[in-house]
Formats: C-alpha cells, structure tokens, sequence
C-alpha cells in the first residue's frame, strides 16, 4: 500500500519561507477568539495555549487571544464555527489533521478547509507507538504486533476522535501488520496519555507532547516513531523506516483564519505568529517535544499546502477505506 509522507514533502517542496511584511497598522478592536479543534490537553490544546501565553507576555497583541476547545464531531463543531465567521477579522484557529480528514468523511458537513484564511504553518508534529511500561513482555514492534494478533479485538487503542489523525494511523498499522484492534475514540490526547496509564486502553499513537509527562515519569514507553528520522527527544527509539515499516506520518500544526478575514488583519496575524515561531521559546518547545519546526509557510504557500494535503488524505483514506477509520 502507497503510504502516506507528503506532509512533510509538502513543506519542503515548497522551498522558501513566507514572506513576512513588516507589521500592520491593523489591530483587534475586541478579544480574538482562538478555537482549538480538540479537547483540553491534548497536543493542540497545548500549543493553542502556549502561544496564548507568549502573546501575552510579549505584548504583541492590543487585546487578549481566549483559548476555546471545540472538540465535537472529531473537529466538526470547530470547522463549521470558522465557516460560519466568514468575514471575522477576531478568530483564529489552530488546526490539525482533522483539518482535512473531517470534511472528507463527513461531506454533509458542508466545509471546504481549503476555503478557510491560512495564516501560519507553525509546526509539523510527529506520532509514537506508546505502551504502559508495565507490559514487560512488550520491548519493540515485533512483540507488540505479537501482542495484538494474540488479543485481537480485546486489544484496545485510544485516539483523539474518530475518523481523525489518531485512528488514520491506527487504520495503517492494521493494514500493515495484518491484525484489528478495537479503537476508541476520546476528545483529545490528554485524555486518551491518561487512559494508556489508568490501564483503560493498551496502546495509543500519542504525540510526544501528550505523552511525555507521562513518560518522564517512568510510566509509558515508546516502541517506534513514525517519522523519517529519530527526533532528539527520542534517540533511542527506531524509526518505522529503519525496520522496514512503510508508515511514515506527520501532523500540521497551522493557524487559520474564516474565509474571507480582510488583507489587514491577515497581515496582522501573520507577522504575530512568525515573531512567535521565530521566538527561543518557541523553539525551545519544538525541540524539547519532538516537533519539526524548520520553517513558518504563510498565504498562499500556505493555502497550496493544504490543498496538496487535502488530496493526499482523499487518497489515504480511499487506501485504507473510511469503515476502518471511523470504525462504522
């Protein structure tokens, strides 16, 4: 099966980072409504909310950005918010894969994210295969995939959403291993790191930042990454790659406005979100929880990536089919 790894393709063909204007005369005339499409805790909630924070502190901006979690529908609820704004210059929001698989799989949804004002592409991150580290007899993917086929679908898998980037990888793991699992479906990654520990699910695809409390505390480990090479935060962890996995899979991380937000405020928000991406603190969080964070692509390279992303998960999900994904 042709897998998936344009995500990352996908930023560096773009070879060039975004334009950044100097900084616009226009600013909020009202609190700016920062929508996260996902629970609290989970990786986006975590980034929505140290932005917020930086913001903030450097005083970047004339009025407060207010974090607000729309998690339903596995991003339904947000996506159709945005739309619905078309023509607000005060909402933002911050994006995940669900930007693009939603709207796939729920075409009565009537959003085209593609419609929406990109702003800023601030980070790709990255998946892991975590565990509890109390499964001793599990030390590596080949134990593991031991593990499930022997369970089957007693094994249970806890995800962000349904239909979701949690369950697209689930659903290519099933096809390249030959095994089924039960997959469960939770608001946001914070709540699904908790389940792996409280023992109420047996593996999950979290991202570093959800996990790696968890993991600091001795309480999960990881088995695998799914990227092209090992991230810093992880050197002692293979890559699917190095064993001979074809699985490699990244997540976006980009700031987006409704359709229609006026050129001023576009500028506005994208000379805001490239001073935070250029900032220590910002950078500092990428390497520390394993993002990418290379470049920031803005406007229209922007709006091409998401396009270019849009139809590698029609394909995705066609490969894999929609049933497996959302477990319907």
């Amino acid at each position: 099966m042709n897998l998936i790894k344009s995500l990352v393709a996908g930023v560096a063909a773009l070879g060039m980072t975004a334009s950044v204007a100097t900084a616009a005369d226009w600013q909020p005339k009202k609190p700016v409504e920062f929508i996260i499409m996902a629970g609290t805790g989970g990786g986006a909630d975590q980034i929505a909310r140290l932005l917020q924070g930086l913001i903030e502190q450097k005083g970047l901006s004339s009025r407060p950005f207010i974090p607000i979690n729309k998690p339903g529908g596995s991003g339904a609820e947000a996506l159709r918010y945005l739309q619905d704004k078309a023509g607000d210059d005060h909402t933002v929001m911050m994006t995940l894969n669900s930007f693009y698989t939603t709207p796939i799989i729920q075409p009565d949804l009537g959003v085209d994210p593609t419609a929406f004002t990109p702003i800023g592409l601030m980070a790709m991150d990255t998946f892991l295969l975590w565990v509890h580290s109390d499964q001793a007899g599990i030390t590596d993917i080949n134990s593991y995939v031991d593990a499930v086929k022997g369970a089957g679908l007693d094994w249970k898998v806890g995800g962000t959403g349904s239909g979701q980037e949690d369950s697209v990888l689930t659903a290519m793991m099933e096809a390249e291993f030959g095994y089924e699992v039960t997959y469960i479906p939770f608001p946001g990654g914070g709540t699904v790191a908790k389940n792996l520990i409280g023992k109420q699910i047996d593996s999950t695809v979290n991202n570093p930042s959800e996990q790696m409390a968890f993991y600091q505390a001795g309480n999960s480990k990881p088995l695998i990454q799914f990227t092209g090479e090992r991230m810093a935060a992880f050197p002692d962890v293979p890559t699917a790659k190095e064993l001979g996995i074809n699985i490699e899979y990244y997540m976006q991380r980009s700031v987006n406005g409704p359709p229609g937000m006026s050129a001023d405020a576009v500028e506005f928000y994208t000379n805001l979100f490239q001073e935070l991406f250029d900032s220590s603190e910002w950078q500092d969080f990428c390497t520390s929880d394993g993002l990418t964070c290379d470049k920031m692509i803005a406007g229209g390279e922007l709006g091409t990536f998401h396009a270019d992303q849009y139809a590698a998960h029609e394909k995705l999900i066609a490969e894999v089919g929609a049933s497996a994904i959302t477990g319907e």
